[in-house]
């Protein structure tokens, strides 16, 4: 793909994981060649990639539109991300060296000073705000795992981040989660600069675990 088509689709994927548009909204190529100056073509083809990484869903006679948000698919989300993110952390541990280590400190200082910025002041979960966190709360998880020496891992952390995001979009305008993000970042990059596994799985766990939606029971029905 050219670089050019790779930055509008980047450009887009961004616009769908930060709050710009709302769920379920129809995403009209016609419309949207305008904000990038090129062909509906173009558009089409960019809204069918991104709707074969979930991110769009598309329909048959009624075009492409942003999934709804779903308990079922955040959960789904949640769990997967937890074994990546974990599994990914550990195999870092094993391969990373000091370079790593700088890297993860330095991605953490960023969404450190972020993160302590908006807890002490007021705001309104403005999208350009949530973008500016959401780059730097995806660099630092992907700087975690950057070490594990597996491609697929990592295609698959950024496919299964952004979709993340993209389900938790309502809660992170509202940036309650904040406080406890500033701590549990904290806690994860001193168990990894400690090289202790167990405790990075558990930290990542607890980081994650609060999106685990509780999922409705179900109903087995026993023939008589």
């Amino acid at each position: 793909m050219p670089s050019s088509e790779q930055n509008i689709y980047e450009k887009l994927r961004d616009r769908l994981t930060s709050g710009e548009f709302e769920a379920g909204q129809r995403l009209r190529s016609d419309k949207l060649k305008k904000d990038y100056d090129v062909s509906a073509g173009t558009i089409r083809e960019l809204l069918f990639r991104l709707s074969s990484v979930g991110l769009v869903d598309f329909l048959e006679q009624r075009g492409f539109r942003v999934p709804e948000l779903s308990k079922e698919i955040q959960h789904d989300l949640t769990q997967t991300r937890i074994m990546l993110e974990c599994e990914g952390a550990c195999l870092s541990i094993r391969n990373g060296g000091l370079a790593w280590e700088a890297r993860l400190t330095a991605a953490h200082h960023e969404l450190k000073h972020i993160e302590t910025h908006i807890n002490q002041q007021s705001f309104d979960g403005s999208v350009e705000l949530l973008s500016l966190w959401r780059v730097a709360e995806m660099k630092f998880h992907k700087t975690l795992i950057e070490e594990c020496r597996s491609e697929l891992i990592k295609e698959f952390h950024e496919n299964v981040y952004h979709r993340f995001r993209q389900q938790l979009i309502t809660i992170d305008r509202q940036f309650d989660h904040i406080p406890m993000n500033v701590e549990q970042h904290q806690s994860i990059l001193e168990a990894v600069l400690q090289r202790d596994e167990d405790l990075v799985r558990k930290l990542i766990y607890k980081h994650l675990s609060r999106h685990l939606a509780p999922l409705p029971e179900k109903v087995v029905s026993i023939a008589s």
